[in-house]
């Protein structure tokens, strides 16, 4: 019955079972079926990572998955209404909670990310318009942001979870700014702290609410905010206010949904991000109404596809070192993570946008670079 019912669903996106096609579902343990049906996304990715089902294309598969909205028709079970209920009446990212992405994420291996990323380490989308390499995209966005800050020698950015250090080292390097990274992440911390040696560069092992009342000129967060959590955003952009010099600019890079939500991905949240979610428009809107001007908001989700194509070519290229310290469970936990999330962006399920905010506005208006 459960597999006639999702059989159904699945032909509305043009998925079979057990096809031929690269998108199609090859089905190893027929309790797959109830589990998607209980669990949803949550039920489904768990089966994948404990091999009950396989796909040959996960990416094309999830674009099908999202475009026929599939999976508004499964998983009301007590899980996902438990997701629900938790983010709808907790502060998931409190001062408390905020570490535990980093004690799970970011901490469990520098080695991974090593191997996965490009050679400065930058765990973000890359911008691909006149890049043929991951590395060349990867400095290219990092270039755009500096371009779009008009960072100056000598002027002081605050790069707000500076991750590996890749944007606070370019910047440096490149442009002459004094930079000040924070981060929560210690593994991330260490990383920066070598790639920077030498640099006026700083990496504090800091909550973005204790910056108190120190000032820059420019500030950058390039995919920190989706760790912030709906009950904090206004918090997030009234401490980048406090921090902004008058006439300075704020270059916001953030992964985006399409609308407003209080809970991530079930899946997401308990394997890859936990307590993470994704702002919308009217959040962030809602968010710097009355602090900021917004100068310019620029959607390029498109690069995200070639960026985590890049990356999983990547960590399936060093899987044979990786598989030494992790399980073959992890790496089809890793493959579902960067392939779903290709999926979602190339479906436009979910964006990335560069958003350029001013304290006080730009006289005589901003230009955006691209």
């Amino acid at each position: 019955m459960s597999r006639k019912f999702v059989e159904g669903l699945l032909e509305r996106a043009d998925i079979r079972t057990d096809g031929a096609r690269p998108w199609d579902m090859r089905v190893h343990d027929e309790r797959v079926f109830d589990r998607m049906l209980a669990d949803g996304n949550l039920g489904l990715g768990e089966a994948y990572m404990d091999g009950w089902w396989d796909c040959d294309d996960l990416e094309e598969f999830f674009v099908r998955l999202i475009r026929s909205d599939v999976r508004s028709n499964v998983g009301r079970s007590w899980k996902i209404v438990w997701y629900y209920l938790r983010s709808r009446f907790l502060n998931l990212q409190n001062r408390r909670r905020s570490w535990r992405v980093n004690w799970e994420h970011y901490d469990i291996d520098n080695d991974l990310y090593a191997q996965m990323l490009d050679r400065r380490m930058v765990y973000t989308c890359a911008y691909w318009k006149d890049a043929d390499s991951l590395d060349g995209a990867q400095e290219a966005k990092l270039d755009l942001i500096c371009r779009k800050l008009g960072l100056r020698k000598g002027q002081r950015l605050l790069d707000i979870g500076c991750g590996f250090g890749g944007l606070a080292a370019f910047a440096a390097q490149r442009y002459g700014a004094t930079v000040t990274g924070i981060t929560l992440s210690k593994e991330q911390r260490a990383a920066a702290l070598e790639k920077c040696r030498g640099l006026p560069v700083e990496i504090r092992l800091q909550d973005y609410r204790d910056l108190g009342a120190e000032q820059f000129d420019h500030i950058a967060s390039v995919e920190m905010i989706e760790a912030v959590g709906h009950r904090n955003f206004r918090m997030y952009m009234e401490t980048a206010h406090r921090c902004l010099k008058s006439g300075g600019l704020f270059v916001l890079q953030a992964i985006g949904q399409n609308a407003s939500s209080r809970s991530g991905d079930p899946w997401l949240d308990r394997y890859i991000f936990p307590n993470g979610m994704l702002p919308s428009v009217a959040q962030l809107g809602k968010a710097i109404d009355g602090l900021f001007v917004l100068e310019d908001w620029h959607n390029f989700g498109q690069y995200y596809v070639k960026t985590l194509r890049s990356w999983h070519k990547n960590f399936l290229s060093a899987w044979p070192v990786l598989a030494q310290r992790y399980s073959e469970r992890f790496k089809r936990m890793w493959e579902y993570y960067l392939l779903s999330c290709a999926g979602a962006m190339r479906s436009r399920h979910i964006q990335l946008w560069q958003i350029v905010l001013s304290k006080g506005g730009v006289m005589g208006g901003y230009v955006a670079p691209r």
